[in-house]
């Protein structure tokens, strides 16, 4: 057995369907970078980076010939942007916590998107998910995938990154459309053999349900300091 076949085969069975380890560790970090968000910390988006990448590995593991799974190649993509986007939320959340006064504990203050912005969001989500969904179809499942299964991915990978980007920006948006990629994402994972991982993601729902009332309650009582120039709203308490 190789290395690869090692670190791939690694898992354990429940109700029997197999939970690899690297799924469990992915989605660990990925847990504990929404944790650090729900709490502002600058911390959650380099731990966050860590977890898309070994969630990369998960759900690519069927083309490198490790996995019998269904290819998840929206779900393997969506990694590798999340961690470009995750480079920005790292430097915007590092930059607005230097303007704030020395002690604050927070990174930011969280704000709802204003209307522009919100229309922005929409605007390209529905763009992004036509485009992707084609993109998705003509390179293919690896599998005889019906057409639905191609515009769930498109959502599931346009929704990540819209949510990841409103995450940086410090809006409450952000929750809700990860809400939103969790309702089709859960199915999915599901459809296509992930069903521990499944599981996971619905309890990682709930989290996501609470961090926004923690962050809407935060946008009632914290006072925003002056916006930056480019923009990104930085806060005292």
């Amino acid at each position: 057995m190789s290395i690869i076949e090692w670190i791939y085969g690694a898992g354990v069975e429940i109700a029997g369907h197999r939970l690899s380890l690297m799924e469990v560790i992915g989605i660990s970090f990925g847990l504990a970078s929404a944790v650090g968000g729900m709490l502002r910390k600058v911390w959650a988006w380099p731990i966050g980076i860590v977890g898309n990448a070994i969630l990369f590995l998960v759900y690519i593991g069927v083309t490198l010939g490790v996995d019998d799974k269904a290819p998840l190649f929206g779900q393997s993509a969506r990694q590798i942007f999340f961690i470009a986007t995750s480079l920005y939320g790292w430097y915007r959340w590092r930059q607005v916590k230097q303007t704030r006064h020395a002690g604050d504990e927070h990174a930011i203050t969280p704000r709802w998107a204003k209307g522009g912005e919100r229309l922005g969001l929409a605007v390209t989500a529905v763009i992004g998910v036509v485009v992707v969904q084609q993109v998705f179809a003509t390179l293919g499942a690896g599998w005889p995938a019906p057409r639905w299964y191609f515009w769930a991915d498109a959502w599931i990978f346009m929704g990540s990154l819209l949510a990841t980007y409103a995450m940086a920006r410090g809006w409450n948006e952000f929750w809700l459309v990860w809400i939103g990629v969790d309702l089709v994402g859960v199915p999915l994972l599901w459809h296509s053999g992930y069903l521990p991982t499944a599981v996971l993601y619905a309890v990682y729902a709930g989290f996501v349900l609470y961090g926004f009332f923690v962050w809407l309650r935060a946008s009632r009582t914290e006072r925003p300091d002056d916006e930056p120039a480019d923009g990104v709203t930085a806060v005292a308490n």
